[in-house]
């Protein structure tokens, strides 16, 4: 489902989706490098997709906030 169209509570409920995708990757970055795992490729592979994963969350946040026009 696209999210141009959702309703207050279906962004939190995807804003809440995302957020635990984000520190799932978190984790996996953590134990990755804990573990002393040498593949930097993968580590930045996560790393750039828990980036694209806060912009998003930003992205949608920003629509539950109104314009105020000042």
């Amino acid at each position: 489902m696209g999210e141009d169209f959702l309703d207050q509570d279906t962004l939190k409920a995807r804003i809440a989706e995302l957020r635990q995708e984000h520190r799932t990757l978190d984790g996996q970055i953590g134990a990755l490098i804990d573990n002393g795992v040498q593949d930097q490729l993968k580590i930045a592979r996560l790393k750039k997709e828990k980036l694209f994963l806060k912009d998003r969350i930003s992205d949608l946040e920003d629509r539950m906030t109104p314009d105020i026009i000042a």
